[in-house]
């Protein structure tokens, strides 16, 4: 049997949740960042030139703890099939942050959780629990209220612009996550499993931008660009990799889904302090009850624990 870690005490449960604080914030800067480069390169390309980096320093990495072994072809399905739908998100992301911006992206996330718990009980057949169902509800409603600006007509009516959309369709390409990786997972390392999903990604990012790669002057993007690019690389990707994983071990994986309610709270102060949207007070009460949505599951996880 697979060694148990002993159970934490208080100290290291609050220690592992001031960790996801941490990763959770880091994950809200990329909506602010990937709004800033998203118009310096093709979206396809800036996720490939992402993935490249984060191949880079994350290789060496999982060289030296488990050293690099090639995948059966069977894995090798498995990994391109969930980095398809990274991949996919990542491109919908991008292309998104042209039309709309990183307050209403990042609260459109939200929903992933949920959407990837209803994946779960197709793909797995897990269910959902009456905490898990509830807290879609109430995030699904915060995030509607914070994408509409409060406005309860438009709310009601749906009627999300274009960017909107694209990134609503990215979030359901990226709620497969979780319930491929379940699926696919065999004995291999969490480590060596999301650099091969990496390096499938890259292929087909390859593949998608294939038409701009020739057409694009890579000497002539700003260094702002790169400079924002290596930052999603490391610290978007490798070190919330990181601690996230550290949770998941302590806390377990619904509990850490649920730090994912905090993006948009944290986008709205990024914006606030770099002065690149000024909070609308309108929009708070979406923000509490997104806020709320993540203590209802952590409260409903911690109750089945």
């Amino acid at each position: 049997m697979p060694h148990q870690p002993p159970p934490p005490g208080n100290t290291a449960l609050w220690r592992v949740h001031g960790l996801m604080l941490i990763a959770s914030l880091l994950v809200s800067t990329s909506f602010t960042v990937g709004k800033a480069i998203t118009h310096g390169l093709d979206p396809a390309l800036l996720t490939l030139v992402r993935f490249l980096f984060a191949i880079v320093f994350f290789a060496p990495l999982v060289a030296m703890k488990y050293g690099l072994h090639r995948p059966s072809l069977k894995a090798l399905a498995g990994y391109a099939t969930i980095s398809l739908s990274i991949t996919g998100f990542f491109w919908c992301m991008f292309a998104s942050l042209r039309l709309t911006n990183a307050l209403n992206t990042s609260a459109l996330f939200t929903l992933v959780p949920g959407i990837s718990g209803i994946y779960a009980i197709i793909l797995l057949g897990e269910r959902l629990g009456r905490y898990r169902l509830f807290a879609l509800f109430i995030g699904m409603l915060g995030a509607l209220w914070v994408v509409f600006r409060g406005d309860t007509a438009s709310m009601l009516a749906l009627r999300f612009n274009a960017g909107d959309l694209l990134f609503l369709g990215g979030c359901f390409l990226m709620a497969f996550y979780t319930p491929l990786v379940r699926k696919f997972h065999r004995r291999e390392s969490m480590a060596e499993m999301t650099l091969w999903i990496i390096i499938s990604g890259s292929v087909w990012l390859l593949f998608f931008s294939a038409g701009s790669i020739g057409s694009t002057d890579f000497t002539a993007i700003p260094l702002f660009i790169w400079g924002g690019i290596v930052y999603l690389a490391i610290f978007t990707t490798i070190i919330t990799f990181f601690l996230t994983q550290h949770a998941t071990l302590i806390i377990g994986p619904t509990r850490v889904m649920a730090y994912s309610y905090l993006y948009p709270g944290f986008v709205l102060l990024i914006n606030w302090a770099t002065g690149t949207e000024t909070p609308e007070p309108k929009i708070l009460p979406g923000i509490a009850v997104v806020v709320l949505a993540m203590f209802v599951v952590q409260h409903g996880a911690a109750k089945r624990e």
